[in-house]
């Protein structure tokens, strides 16, 4: 199956195709979710929240997501792989984004890096990593590296003038060379306005039918995740349960000693437990 660039998402937007996108963080799940055929694979900070357990995205590094980028890279052979950039990785200077977005690319495998905002210095920085031949991902909406700003207030574009913001930064995004722009907890009407506007992708997380293509955080779509799980999430399988009911099977088995069985077990040739049987019966020291 070919792979999915960058220039491919944009085609699917001009063919009227929805595109299916969805997180991971490791090898087996990311393998399992290329396998699925899925367009886009982001490996985000949202990690920081569903693997490691914080509160909000926050404290998730560079390394991290280096890390776990990495490990994405070596299962996916379809979807397009975008790498997150967290929280201070590209707010502080032109030099330090990009030798962030070149540890992505190089370190991790990353074809493609997302950043949230379109503040000015933001936008200028998204130039010069497509200027560099990274394509780019943007963010509007709710962005949840500004939680501290924001609070729980997550909807955004609620009223005529903070929907003409939006449109603009949309269009802002596109002008400096996104190739995509996630549209999170925006009204459906807007967000289908916004992506009429546009001649890139929006992907919708929270923001109704008329995005262009969708995404949600693979933990809350099989129900793998305690924590708060927002209204638009419409989880498919509970792996929770599953696991759980596994782990506890096990249990039972192990403390019936019914697992493991024979088969399951490794045999000695009878000639050599015939020999090694015979140091049961040596005299104790």
């Amino acid at each position: 199956m070919a792979k999915i660039t960058a220039n491919d998402i944009i085609k699917l937007k001009r063919e009227g195709t929805p595109i299916v996108c969805l997180t991971a963080y490791d090898f087996p799940t990311a393998a399992t979710v290329d396998e699925a055929g899925v367009d886009l694979i982001l490996v985000g900070d949202s990690l920081g929240m569903v693997v490691q357990g914080h509160d909000n995205t926050l404290n998730v590094t560079v390394d991290e997501i280096v890390y776990h980028v990495s490990m994405v890279w070596r299962a996916v052979t379809r979807a397009t792989l975008v790498a997150d950039m967290p929280f201070m990785s590209f707010q502080e200077s032109d030099e330090k984004t990009m030798a962030n977005v070149g540890r992505m690319v190089r370190e991790g495998g990353a074809e493609a890096v997302k950043l949230e905002g379109a503040q000015p210095e933001t936008v200028a920085r998204i130039r010069k990593i497509v200027g560099a031949g990274v394509p780019v991902m943007g963010h509007l909406g709710y962005t949840p590296q500004s939680v501290h700003y924001f609070g729980r207030r997550v909807v955004r574009g609620k009223d005529a003038a903070e929907g003409r913001v939006l449109l603009e930064r949309a269009l802002t995004l596109q002008e400096a060379g996104c190739f995509s722009i996630v549209l999170e907890m925006v009204p459906w009407q807007l967000a289908g306005l916004i992506s009429r506007a546009l001649r890139i992708p929006t992907i919708g997380i929270g923001s109704g039918a008329e995005c262009d293509g969708q995404i949600l955080v693979l933990h809350d779509l099989v129900g793998f995740y305690r924590g708060y799980s927002p209204k638009f999430v419409r989880k498919l399988a509970d792996v929770t349960a599953a696991m759980r009911d596994a782990v506890k099977e096990y249990g039972e088995l192990v403390r019936s000693r019914r697992y493991p069985a024979e088969e399951e077990s490794v045999s000695l040739a009878e000639e050599v437990w015939a020999e090694v049987s015979e140091l049961e019966k040596r005299p104790e020291n």
